[in-house]
C-alpha cells in the first residue's frame, strides 16, 4: 500500500490562513477526526496532503464573491504532461454543514489528480456564516467556474463529476440532481457557464432529511443549524433533500458508506428511483467502518480505487 502521510503545519482546528471576514470553524479535520477514531480503531492511520510528483497545484484562487465582498477560494490539481482535455472533479469537504475545510479534500484530490483527473477543492459558506441555501449557491459558482476555465486548466467540461463526503455527498447529491432547476441559481460572473455534472460520487451522505431513515438528523444540531428547526421549518428540510428531484436528467451515482446505518437515509429509494430510469448507479459498504473512513487509512486507498473504476466506467 502506498504512504500518504505528510504532516503540514497547522492540519488541526484552525487550518485556514485565508483572510476573510469570517472566521471559520475548521475544527473537523483530517487530524480531528484520527483523534477520535483512533479511541476505537487503533490501527488507522490519517492520510495527510502530500503533492505527488509532476502534479501542479493552483492554491486558494478566488472564484466568486458574496456578500460584504467576502471572498471564496478553491485549488486546482492537474498533471501537467497531460495531453487534451481531462474529466474534472469537484471535491466537496464534510462536517455537518457547520465545521470542515477544503483542505479535508486535498489528500484525494493529489491522488485523482495523479491519475490524470483535474481536481478541484472548494471552499463553500457554512451554517455559522450563512445557512441554506448560500453553501449550495457557492458550490454552483464553483461549477460554473471549472467550465470558465476549462481551457486554462484542460478541464472536458462535459465530463465534470461532482464528489463530497458527508455533509460534502449530500451537497454533492443535491448538485447532481438540480441542474435543469433555477432553485439554487445565483447572479454571478460566470452565469453563462452550466453548473450541470455528469457523475456524482456520494462518500457516506444521506440524500433526505425527511425520509424516516433520517429521523436522527430531525433532532441533531448540525442540520437544525443549517436549515432551521426541523418543527418549524419542515418545507426547507424536503426543498434541502436531493432524493425529491430524482428524475430522468439525474447522473450516474457511485455510492460508498461506513457501516453506520443513519448515514445511508435515503438511498435505497434513491437507487429504486435511478433503476425506474435507466441510470446506472453503484454502492460499495466498508465492514465496521467508522464515519470519516475516507479521511484515514486503510479506508482511503480503497475510497481512492473504488472512485477512479467508478470515473473510468461513467467517463471512458
Amino acid at each position: 500500500m502506498k504512504a500518504y502521510f505528510l504532516l503540514p503545519l497547522l492540519v488541526s482546528g484552525g487550518l485556514l490562513a485565508q483572510s476573510d471576514y469570517h472566521p471559520r470553524d475548521t475544527t473537523y479535520s483530517i487530524h480531528s477526526s484520527y483523534e477520535k477514531i483512533r479511541r476505537s480503531h487503533p490501527e488507522v492511520r490519517p492520510v495527510y496532503p502530500r503533492l505527488p510528483a509532476g502534479v501542479l497545484a493552483d492554491t486558494n484562487l478566488v472564484y466568486t464573491s458574496v456578500e460584504n465582498g467576502r471572498q471564496l477560494y478553491l485549488d486546482v490539481f492537474r498533471r501537467l504532461e497531460e495531453r487534451g482535455p481531462r474529466p474534472g472533479v469537484l471535491l466537496i469537504h464534510g462536517g455537518g454543514w457547520t465545521t470542515g475545510s477544503k483542505e479535508n479534500q486535498i489528500p484525494m484530490a493529489q491522488q485523482l489528480a495523479d491519475r490524470g483527473y483535474v481536481t478541484v477543492t472548494p471552499e463553500y459558506r457554512l451554517s455559522a456564516e450563512a445557512p441554506y441555501p448560500s453553501g449550495v449557491k457557492d458550490l454552483k459558482q464553483a461549477l460554473r467556474w471549472m467550465r470558465a476555465h476549462a481551457t486554462e486548466y484542460g478541464i472536458d467540461s462535459n465530463r465534470i463529476a461532482v464528489y463530497g463526503a458527508s455533509a460534502g455527498a449530500h451537497l454533492a447529491s443535491l448538485l447532481g440532481v438540480t441542474a435543469e432547476r433555477s432553485l439554487y441559481d445565483t447572479l454571478g460572473p460566470w452565469q453563462g457557464h452550466s453548473a450541470q455534472v455528469q457523475a456524482v460520487l456520494n462518500i457516506d451522505g444521506i440524500v433526505s432529511f425527511v425520509h424516516p431513515e433520517a429521523e436522527p438528523e430531525w433532532t441533531g444540531r448540525s442540520a437544525n443549524a443549517w436549515l432551521g428547526d426541523y418543527a418549524v421549518h419542515q418545507d426547507r428540510w424536503r426543498e434541502a433533500s436531493p432524493l425529491e428531484y430524482v428524475d430522468r436528467h439525474a447522473p450516474p451515482f457511485l455510492f460508498v458508506n461506513s457501516s453506520y446505518p443513519r448515514f445511508h437515509a435515503g438511498r435505497d429509494d434513491l437507487f429504486r428511483m435511478l433503476d425506474e430510469q435507466g441510470i446506472y448507479h453503484e454502492d460499495h459498504t466498508f465492514p465496521d467502518s467508522p464515519h470519516a473512513f475516507w479521511l484515514l487509512d486503510p479506508w482511503f486507498e480503497p475510497t481512492l480505487e473504488l472512485t477512479v473504476q467508478f470515473l473510468k466506467r461513467v467517463f471512458p
